[in-house]
């Protein structure tokens, strides 16, 4: 077959894509941000292309177990995955990943940003950050931070903030963002770190105490709340993201009809209004951007957690 012949097939097989359905794989557990994401994208896919996208909850190992099953599939753009932060922060914390997070996967978009909010239990007499800061120096290592697990987006937010108060407290790690909120509501633990969509309610209902949003700028929704750096720890900001990934080489054509038609899901005003409220901000980069932006997030983590001196067998 000529270059010009098989061109033009992979062309035709991209307008024809997709013939049958279509796995997502979200490599944590349901009801989370990235899962919440990705139902809303799989949805929206499955009406504007007539088949199927379905979602496949494959946990384990900070997003590794689903990452690794997306990275060994054919590259035909059927199997597809829809992670989170620690698709760049799994390099550098776990020395053994089964695979390569640039070789192994055709990057379609990062698909949204998503701040996290560090919360306490409301007996603590804490209700800022300059009195966290206060309290930790006081009582250095004796204060406790929870998170969706050990070497994820909300832990290395605590790590980074430990680094750029000058404090010590100690990281409980648990399995997900909810268990996370039970423990600080319960008392269990004195803080904790986590996704908008995973405090949010507790913070609204009183159940737990918005200290601070880790990002650039407030939350929407809860705008009395300020952020870190505005309130005690100047330049600081972690926020979390959604990437969508396909299988490494699938046919660029395909990987951007997947990307255009990403752009028509998530950009609808319904759509984005309703992501809007539970903390996630519209990104939809280009393919090309997406990589860029993946180095330097990579980058960005290996420098917190060679000072944190983690490292995950």
């Amino acid at each position: 077959m000529t270059l010009l012949a098989a061109l033009a097939c992979a062309g035709a097989d991209a307008q024809g894509y997709p013939q049958r359905a279509v796995r997502m794989i979200v490599p944590y557990t349901p009801g989370g941000g990235i899962d919440t994401v990705a139902r809303t994208l799989a949805q929206k896919l499955t009406e504007q292309l007539g088949n199927t996208f379905v979602v496949e909850n494959r946990p384990g190992a900070a997003g590794v177990l689903g990452a690794e099953l997306v990275a060994k599939a054919a590259p035909d753009g059927y199997t597809l995955l829809a992670s989170s932060t620690e698709f760049a922060i799994n390099p550098s914390v776990r020395p053994k990943l089964p695979y390569d997070p640039f070789k192994d996967f055709a990057h379609i978009s990062q698909l949204a940003s998503v701040q996290f909010i560090l919360a306490g239990h409301p007996s603590v007499p804490v209700k800022s950050v300059r009195d966290l800061v206060a309290l930790a120096k006081a009582r250095p290592g004796q204060l406790t931070f929870g998170s969706s697990g050990t070497g994820g987006g909300p832990h290395l937010a605590g790590e980074l903030f430990q680094s750029m108060a000058r404090i010590r407290w100690t990281h409980v790690p648990f399995k997900g963002a909810a268990p996370a909120a039970t423990a600080v509501m319960s008392g269990e633990i004195d803080f904790a770190f986590a996704a908008t969509i995973g405090l949010l309610g507790n913070v609204q209902a009183g159940k737990l105490r918005a200290i601070a949003v880790t990002g650039a700028k407030r939350f929407a929704e809860l705008p009395q709340v300020p952020t870190v750096a505005e309130s005690g720890v100047p330049g600081y900001s972690a926020t979390g993201w959604y990437g969508f990934y396909a299988t490494g080489g699938t046919a660029p054509e395909t990987v951007r009809r997947l990307y255009n038609e990403s752009v028509r899901a998530l950009g609808a005003p319904d759509i984005k209004e309703r992501l809007a409220k539970s903390g996630n901000e519209y990104v939809m980069s280009p393919p090309e951007e997406f990589v860029a932006f993946i180095r330097a997030e990579i980058a960005k983590w290996t420098k917190v957690v060679k000072e944190a001196d983690l490292r995950i067998e």
